[in-house]
């Protein structure tokens, strides 16, 4: 395997204000604050409110309120989600709550009451704190990103929006918060990033910074304008390998590494660079604030504000095979679970050992009710799965491509380095077959059966998965030093991907909406606008790249150590016309 220079930490340089550490951050809003009278800190799910309610103590408000004591009672607050979060494990159905539905009028109004006739300074923070005082003339906005919040989670260091539940398994909270909790706080967010003064990073704990809202707002405007990369996180997993420990330069003393996500605005952060600090905040901001300019105007039209590709890796390079699985169809999701589009992906090998596989599509001739039955009988007997009785065993070598719409069986087998290239929900995966392994928890992981039975397309059977299913390459165009492909997706996905290899620079025109890029081939490549529009952006092997739609045509070509060898990229965009 080659050296790593795959960057783990980029970041989008801008000029700007920023405060560090409690003490100045205190004393900076004491100051605003006594202009304004009246001061909002609103939260995001997440936030250690304890630490901020340590540092509300040193800013010597003259009344100070915590929006979380406004709430209901925890009891309503169970009672009025539960039909939305359920009892299962992982799925729940997505709420259409906001914050008016967890505060308790009339603690909201006897708070209301309190602020008109209180002398001096008021603070309200917490939870909500805005929704109590929308007419604060400070408002202060403490944000989280979702990867953080999983992490906290994990460690039982957090409670859901107005219950007690840090005590349970992180499942549990990734769904609550999925379905319920950070819709409401998204719903907030996105009323605020328009007109609030400051805005907060507190994801190291007890080491807070603080930018101003122009110096936000400045960045994601920046940001929209120019290629730019979120930041990836690893986590292991079950089946993980060892690739990405030496490729993306992790730590080499964990077991495995099993996921990166490189592209998943929903949970990356995204780092502005602000007086040689870097300050995180979810790159879910920018989808909220620039959708249009991210996204381009059809994209928005389609998917609103939601970012609908997503890049991620599986690394099964020196570990196991995935669970066998299945992904819901339209209906199905919309029906289940209340959301409008579904998981259709593709499995683009970066790399592959001799006898790596992928597991695709089923055998001619499968039976659907004895294929259901002999998964049911292993998963309530321990006994195995016949997977290859059943399902389709194809070799898989580097750059293959695997097209997996919604609906089709399928896994990556061991031995495989997969960038997995989706559409963007990201917990509809129904476990079919786990190969009698535990999770990393040590409790057996969900296994979904029931809810894959409905969704699966059993006419996906091994001549139909050969034709249209497997490298469905096609020659699209050449130039100098340059030669361009198609690889994809399926038909039945909206995905389409075009691979480009290249010596010399290739141009990308100006499209309707945001490219995401990888470089699967060569060690550095520099992208560039012609039109100078924004400035030269270096990427480097196997890291993923945005180009919003703003950013107009570009350029890509190799440079540094690839000067004069081939590159290659994968790009993915919304397909509308060919």
């Amino acid at each position: 395997m080659r050296k790593s220079n795959y960057d783990k930490s980029p970041f989008i340089p801008m000029e700007g204000e920023l405060t560090k550490g409690w003490e100045d951050i205190c004393q900076t809003l004491r100051q605003e604050a006594e202009a304004k009278r009246l001061c909002v800190i609103e939260c995001y799910q997440g936030v250690y409110i304890e630490e901020v309610k340590q540092a509300v103590t040193r800013m010597g408000f003259d009344t100070v309120i915590k929006a979380d004591d406004l709430f209901k009672t925890e009891e309503e607050i169970r009672r009025m989600t539960q039909p939305w979060v359920t009892d299962d494990r992982l799925f729940g159905r997505r709420a259409p709550f906001t914050y008016a539905d967890f505060l308790d009028p009339h603690k909201v109004e006897q708070a209301r009451q309190t602020i008109g006739h209180a002398p001096g300074t008021v603070l309200v923070y917490g939870h909500g704190g805005f929704e109590v005082a929308p007419d604060a003339g400070l408002i202060v906005y403490i944000d989280m990103a979702r990867w953080e919040i999983q992490l906290r989670s994990r460690r039982h260091a957090i409670d859901g929006l107005g219950i007690h539940n840090r005590e349970e398994e992180a499942s549990r909270h990734y769904k609550r918060g999925y379905f319920v909790d950070w819709n409401v706080c998204d719903h907030l967010k996105k009323r605020l990033l328009p007109i609030a003064d400051f805005w907060m990073d507190t994801h190291t704990p007890d080491h807070p910074k603080m930018i101003t809202g122009n110096t936000l707002r400045r960045g994601l405007v920046k940001a929209a304008g120019r290629p730019f990369r979120v930041v990836p996180f690893f986590d292991p997993a079950p089946w993980g390998g060892q690739w990405m420990k030496q490729v993306c330069g992790l730590d080499p003393s964990q077991s495995n590494y099993g996921w990166c996500f490189d592209c998943v605005p929903e949970e990356n952060s995204l780092y502005l660079q602000v007086e040689g600090e870097r300050f995180e905040m979810p790159s879910n901001n920018l989808v909220f604030y620039q959708t249009r300019r991210l996204l381009g105007a059809p994209v928005e039209s389609r998917f609103g504000q939601d970012f609908p590709i997503r890049f991620d890796f599986l690394d099964t390079m020196g570990g196991g095979n995935l669970s066998l699985q299945v992904h819901p169809t339209t209906q199905y999701i919309r029906d289940t679970f209340g959301i409008y589009y579904t998981q259709d992906e593709s499995y683009y090998l970066l790399d592959a050992e001799p006898e790596a596989t992928v597991f695709l599509g089923l055998k001619t001739g499968v039976c659907p009710q004895k294929m259901i039955d002999e998964l049911n009988r292993a998963q309530e007997t321990g006994e195995a799965f016949d997977v290859e009785k059943f399902v389709n065993k194809w070799p898989a070598k580097k750059h293959d491509h695997y097209l997996i719409p919604n609906g089709t069986v399928h896994c990556s087998g061991a031995g495989a380095m997969v960038l997995e290239i989706s559409a963007t929900p990201s917990i509809f995966t129904f476990k079919l077959y786990d190969w009698g392994r535990m999770g990393l928890d040590g409790h057996p992981r969900p296994i979904n059966i029931g809810h894959g039975a409905n969704v699966i397309q059993w006419e996906r059977q091994t001549e139909l998965i050969r034709r249209y299913f497997v490298n469905a390459v096609q020659p699209i165009a050449t130039g100098d030093g340059w030669r361009e492909e198609r690889t994809g997706l399926h038909e039945n996905e909206f995905i389409e991907t075009r691979r480009h290899w290249f010596t010399k620079p290739v141009t990308h025109p100006a499209g309707t909406g945001v490219n995401v890029l990888n470089l699967i081939e060569g060690e550095e490549a520099v992208v560039e606008s012609p039109t100078d529009a924004f400035p030269p952006f270096t990427v480097h092997y196997a890291e993923t790249f945005i180009i919003p739609a703003a950013a107009g045509a570009y350029t890509i070509r190799p440079c540094g150590q690839s000067e004069g060898k081939e590159c290659g990229t994968i790009k993915a965009y919304v397909r509308f016309k060919e």
